[in-house]
């Protein structure tokens, strides 16, 4: 059984309440739970966890290397700055599929470019909370 983790990044703890015109009102309880469902579906299993600190989030990275055989992140707003989460998806060795609810390069300039997704082995955007279930996908056809 291929076993996934789920990452969400800063801020998207307040999904539901947070923007809900660019981001929707779904919570992130709410993609935890169908997205686990629908990875089960298909034979893996997921934990998740989410951050709104750096240093957090690279400590779980670190920590997946050889446990999981993927990984689904949502950087949120470290997408567009951090170095720091860029060398670690990059140094762990474990497939890495970047993933936004809404499409970045739609919106302000600053969020246009992802400083992380050029280590990643994919990146979904702009397609709500099915992108997460997509980026299962591309990891699973690995």
């Amino acid at each position: 059984m291929k076993k996934i983790l789920l990452m969400n990044g800063p801020n998207l703890n307040l999904l539901g309440v947070r923007e809900p015109d660019v981001y929707g009102t779904v919570t992130l309880a709410d993609i935890e739970r169908e997205v686990r469902a629908y990875a089960a579906e298909r034979g893996a299993e997921m934990d998740c966890f989410q951050s709104n600190h750096e240093g957090a989030l690279i400590d779980r990275l670190h920590e997946a290397r050889g446990v999981y055989d993927g990984i689904v992140y949502n950087p949120g707003a470290h997408t567009h700055y951090s170095y720091a989460l860029r060398d670690a998806v990059s140094s762990i060795d474990v497939p890495t599929v970047e993933v936004h609810l809404s499409d970045i390069e739609a919106r302000e300039e600053f969020r246009r470019v992802s400083v992380i997704a050029p280590v990643c082995v994919a990146q979904i955007k702009g397609k709500g909370k099915e992108g997460y279930k997509e980026a299962v996908d591309v990891l699973l056809a690995l």
